[in-house]
């Protein structure tokens, strides 16, 4: 009840073992070693054909009687592996698996992204469209089949075994990403995939803040926290609400976040309040409060006027929509940026 194959070998292996005791009882009874032969080949085969002596003694008819039995027998189990054998191979061709696992164990560098959700869609997609070698991995056949009709590469398993991240071939991938969104299913895959290529990068998706340092224990090199990101996104829409207008959503703009994403940068656009700390500092002054988290690239009056890579000393005015490349996160920026000005008490006024 094994594999085709192995249940096709233990039929031969029985077969020949029948074959060889009946053949040395033949012998063992004066028979010659190719009479006796011939004779449990027509037996095991049942041919029928006559007999090659008379089988006129107790132990001749008993040892003929088992051989017709054991042998046709196994004869049987024999034929119905082949036939198994043939049909398994077969259906697999059909159903193009084994041209599935031809491209899996070509795989070299590569990524698997473990989980089919909705991360894993846009991941799998944005992969894609990069042409980077990737593979899915889910234990659901429903989501596999969505996803081999989006044209992924997929292999059905539990990303928990060993052997199910062997197959999938860890041992040349690139990275690894966990999107589940059971926290405990990714600290294990982390720990399995860890333990299986120390040089892997390992990404993992944690629904809790909690969850990060256990993943980070357990050898992750980054976490994710998909709702702190869109936390984070809607602060960046309060903090710089002309982004989207300013960049907008041509190809060259999303080529140059792309690159720039890259290099750990990003690039933001963000309108000065009129009371905001900055307005009517220099750009020098900026980005010195700022302590590197960003610096200016362009800066668009209202009157239409512009400063592409303006210099220290150009004043930033109430008004002004300031492009910056952020080296750290866009709300430190953004909260620089909205600061209300401070009264400065003067002798015994304020201003």
């Amino acid at each position: 009840m094994g594999s085709p194959l192995q249940n096709l070998a233990r039929a031969a292996a029985f077969v020949m073992a029948v074959f060889v005791l009946s053949t040395a009882g033949f012998v063992a009874e004066g028979w010659s070693l190719g009479d006796a032969a011939y004779m449990v080949t027509l037996t095991i085969f049942s041919v029928g054909y006559g007999e090659v002596h008379p089988i006129d003694t107790t132990w001749l008819r008993t040892l003929d009687m088992a051989t017709i039995v054991l042998g046709c027998t196994g004869m049987i189990f024999f034929t119905g592996a082949l036939v198994q054998v043939f049909a398994h191979y077969q259906i697999r061709n059909i159903l193009g698996i084994d041209r599935m696992q031809s491209q899996i164990d070509r795989l070299t560098n590569h990524a698997i992204i473990c989980g089919y959700g909705r991360i894993g869609k846009q991941l799998a997609h944005e992969l894609q469209r990069a042409r980077s070698p990737y593979i899915i991995l889910d234990r659901n056949p429903a989501k596999l089949a969505e996803a081999e009709g989006c044209g992924h590469l997929t292999h059905q398993g539990d990303a928990t075994d060993e052997a199910t991240l062997r197959a999938v071939g860890i041992e040349r991938a690139r990275v690894l990403a966990t999107v589940l969104p059971d926290d405990a299913l990714n600290v294990f895959i982390t720990l399995s995939a860890r333990n299986l290529n120390a040089h892997l990068e390992i990404i993992a998706r944690g629904e809790y803040p909690s969850t990060e340092g256990k993943l980070i224990h357990a050898g992750a090199d980054k976490v994710v926290l998909p709702t702190h990101i869109g936390a984070e996104r809607i602060a960046e829409l309060i903090l710089y609400p002309t982004t989207s207008r300013f960049l907008g959503e041509a190809p060259q703009v999303r080529d140059l976040k792309r690159e720039l994403h890259e290099f750990g940068l990003e690039i933001e656009a963000v309108t000065v309040p009129e009371h905001s700390a900055l307005a009517g500092a220099t750009v020098g002054e900026a980005e010195r409060r700022g302590d590197g988290a960003f610096f200016l690239v362009q800066i668009d009056r209202p009157n239409g006027q512009s400063y592409v890579h303006p210099s220290e000393d150009v004043k930033i005015d109430a008004g002004d929509t300031v492009v910056l490349v952020l080296r750290s996160t866009r709300v430190t920026a953004g909260s620089i940026f909205n600061e209300t000005r401070q009264a400065i008490k003067l002798g015994r006024s304020y201003r």
